[in-house]
């Protein structure tokens, strides 16, 4: 799909999928003033479930495109529609060769981008080490970052679980909600002039404080 039917096309899912998430997890969200409107945006969230493509979509509200594992894509009919919405296919391992180039060209032709850095979800609950995938992006497309915290979702549906749990918006808390919280941007010269690990570590921090900020925004 193609202009203004594709939009028209992506607007009618995200408020499909607003309403599920507001009423089946009564999810709520921060700091969308922080989102630039336009030019190339690299947004990185934590990854604790299925649930966080979707919750950081609509959080930062602005059209993005996602990185999803390549497995995805193995029916037909539903791989279509990922990539209807967005959607690029990557392999298990991080930022593969076919999503590399796929990244860079989105980024440099002034879309935003979701990343999920620690390239799984996490098993416990607590985030994971970024993996450098995320500084072969970078080196070839420098631009700003947005982060984003998840807070919910893994209690919500943690790895192992078979089917999610719900926290509805009108039933007593269950400690399923979901939230996000979405911070500064950061441009460019804020991070290169940092070392791999440095990056790699002042990324994750400043995820990590999206994260504890989201957690004390949802409903418990």
């Amino acid at each position: 799909m193609q202009g203004r039917l594709s939009e028209l096309w992506y607007q009618f899912n995200f408020w499909i999928a607003y309403l599920i998430y507001t009423f089946a997890w009564s999810f709520k969200s921060q700091g969308q003033y922080h989102v630039p409107q336009s030019g190339p945006v690299l947004v990185i969230a934590n990854h604790e479930s299925f649930l966080d493509p979707i919750a950081v979509g609509l959080a930062v509200r602005r059209r993005i495109h996602y990185l999803a594992r390549k497995t995805l894509f193995t029916n037909p009919t539903f791989g279509n529609y990922l990539r209807s919405v967005g959607c690029v296919a990557v392999d298990q391992a991080g930022v593969a060769k076919e999503g590399l180039k796929t990244s860079i060209e989105l980024l440099q032709s002034g879309k935003a981008l979701l990343i999920f850095p620690e390239g799984e979800r996490a098993w416990d609950g607590k985030m994971l080490p970024f993996k450098p995938g995320l500084l072969l992006v970078l080196r070839k497309a420098p631009v700003t970052i947005l982060p984003v915290g998840v807070a919910g979702a893994y209690e919500a549906y943690p790895r192992k679980a078979k089917l999610p749990r719900f926290a509805p918006l009108f039933c007593p808390p269950n400690g399923c909600a979901l939230a996000c919280s979405i911070g500064k941007p950061i441009p460019p010269e804020k991070y290169q002039h940092l070392e791999r690990d440095e990056l790699l570590d002042f990324l994750f921090q400043a995820v990590k404080t999206e994260v504890d900020k989201a957690e004390k925004l949802r409903i418990k």
